[in-house]
């Protein structure tokens, strides 16, 4: 049951003292995802989290049906929509106020994670360096991935990739990471397998949907 947490979206028990803030892809609040945050909120009742979801694109979001871009109209569309709304740096800034909230709501939290979807994995990324709030994190088909930023993480690490990330640059990514990690490719997977494009009306799919969800899980169980 999702219920309205200021401008956040949050799931999972209100006594629970550990906490994620779930960072979405570009298609916002797809049906896959909030399922994903209601597995991450209640599988295990030995670790029960709340799960809040910032809404940084403020309903404006990319339709599924415009990506990828197959018209000059479509790149134009989306080219405009990154520059104005999905700076990963500018929305950074976002992210102490949405923590704030969270704890303003649930006085009970004590421990916070990060998982973010594509764009949200460039996000929990860049929020993972010197200074984090986050204990551990999690990325899943991230996008703009840059071993610059793994340089700078200091906490543990999870990124499950697609088969359409570049291989290279998730293997310089991972060798760059310096402490705890679990970094995987899903060889069979497209980008967005976990979250707004992950057909799980396919058997395969859903299958490597819920092993990326169970894997998620045991990296938080064991790092948070």
């Amino acid at each position: 049951m999702w219920l309205k947490c200021a401008s956040l979206d949050v799931t999972g028990p209100e006594n629970a003292t550990q906490a994620l803030l779930v960072i979405y892809d570009i298609f916002g609040y797809q049906d896959q995802i909030l399922q994903g945050a209601d597995i991450l909120a209640h599988s295990d009742k030995e670790h029960q989290y709340q799960v809040y979801m910032p809404d940084f694109f403020d309903e404006d979001y990319i339709s599924l049906s415009d990506y990828p871009p197959q018209t000059q109209e479509q790149k134009s569309k989306i080219g405009a929509w990154f520059g104005d709304k999905a700076n990963p740096e500018k929305a950074q800034k976002r992210i102490p106020q949405c923590l704030q909230a969270a704890e303003e709501s649930n006085s009970n939290i004590k421990t916070w994670g990060a998982l973010g979807y594509c764009w949200g994995g460039k996000m929990v990324s860049l929020a993972s360096g010197s200074g984090t709030p986050f204990k551990a994190a999690a990325q899943t088909s991230p996008a703009m991935i840059d071993p610059k930023d793994a340089e700078k993480i200091t906490i543990p690490m999870c990124m499950l990739a697609s088969k359409d990330e570049p291989a290279e640059d998730v293997k310089k990514y991972e060798q760059t990471l310096k402490g705890v990690k679990h970094v995987e490719i899903y060889e069979t997977q497209l980008h967005g397998f976990m979250s707004a494009r992950g057909d799980l009306k396919d058997a395969e799919v859903r299958k490597e949907y819920e092993r990326g969800y169970k894997t998620v899980l045991t990296f938080f169980h064991e790092n948070l």
